[in-house]
């Protein structure tokens, strides 16, 4: 017992490790220097649409747990969309299970998904997050599907909501 509780910590304080690419911002910067997004909204706002998880993650770039995601094991036909903006990030089909706890994509719906350089952690990681609302999804690593990609987009499904595809 003790073995899988030392594990699961070690995953969590590890969170999506892997090798990081660059890929520069894609949101072109305002005069504060922060980016501009489509949709924007306060902070009181945020609070008040989201869970508190789904802030934490998408508004203050935190991470679930690995493992806790209830789509971590979806399967179905559908689509990944923001769950602040519904914005269309990830098709089910760049959806595999690359072992980490977190849903993991081999490529984004190009255009709906921005990166950043992040450094919170000590060192080079690519972050990823929603184009349109700003909002934190995880980070990219090239550890990846070599068949396809060779990127892990690696998602808290906290920031996501699944759309199957007979609902589109």
């Amino acid at each position: 017992m003790i073995k899988k509780m030392f594990f699961a910590l070690c995953l969590v304080l590890m969170g999506c490790k892997g090798n990081s690419q660059d890929n520069p911002s894609t949101q072109e910067p305002n005069t504060s220097g922060e980016p501009t997004y489509q949709v924007t909204k306060s902070d009181t706002e945020w609070r008040k649409q989201l869970s508190d998880l789904q802030y934490y993650v998408l508004r203050k770039a935190g991470t679930e747990p690995a493992g806790t995601s209830d789509i971590l094991k979806n399967k179905r036909k559908g689509v990944y969309v923001c769950a602040a903006c519904n914005t269309e990030l990830f098709k089910s089909e760049y959806k595999y299970d690359s072992g980490s706890g977190w849903p993991s994509f081999d490529r984004e719906i190009k255009g709906n998904v921005a990166f950043d350089v992040d450094y919170k952690i000590g060192y080079k990681r690519t972050e990823e997050h929603c184009a349109v609302c700003g909002g934190h999804l995880g980070h990219v690593f090239n550890d990846g599907p070599q068949k396809t990609t060779g990127q892990r987009h690696c998602v808290n499904g906290a920031a996501l909501k699944f759309i199957p595809s007979n609902d589109r």
